[in-house]
């Protein structure tokens, strides 16, 4: 089945969105402590409270997304184990996020993450059908 006419958009749009991901990563890993001090004090204590691991699965969750984006840009069928690493660093993200968090997470923060993972879940399901459908090498 030939590749349809949306689909090289489409990854053009989820990499940038992944982009962002990464910037948002990065300005996040990269704070100073006086950025921090400055932050609300419910913010600090969600900022001090992440353990490294969720850290760590941040990194995944982007970079993973990112690179499977790339992936597709490029029509390589590891773009779906990407987009999977993806998935995987978001859920344990969350996890810690939503079950460790000391302070209540407003309704945005839920709203947030749940539209990243109905994305990474979207690009995953994607990038499965690409490489079943021989749009990917």
């Amino acid at each position: 089945m030939p590749r349809p006419k949306w689909f090289m958009p489409v990854a053009v749009v989820a990499l940038l969105w992944n982009l962002m991901g990464c910037a948002a990563y990065l300005m996040d890993v990269m704070l100073t402590p006086e950025a921090v001090a400055a932050m609300p004090p419910d913010q600090q204590a969600l900022y001090a409270a992440r353990p490294v691991w969720a850290v760590a699965a941040y990194a995944f969750a982007v970079w993973g997304g990112a690179l499977g984006c790339v992936g597709l840009l490029v029509r390589k069928r590891w773009a779906a184990p990407a987009f999977l690493a993806s998935l995987l660093g978001l859920i344990v993200q969350d996890a810690a996020l939503f079950g460790m968090s000391p302070v209540p997470l407003s309704a945005t923060i839920y709203a947030l993450q749940g539209m990243v993972l109905v994305i990474a879940v979207l690009l995953l399901m994607l990038a499965n059908r690409a490489s079943r459908d021989g749009w990917l090498q």
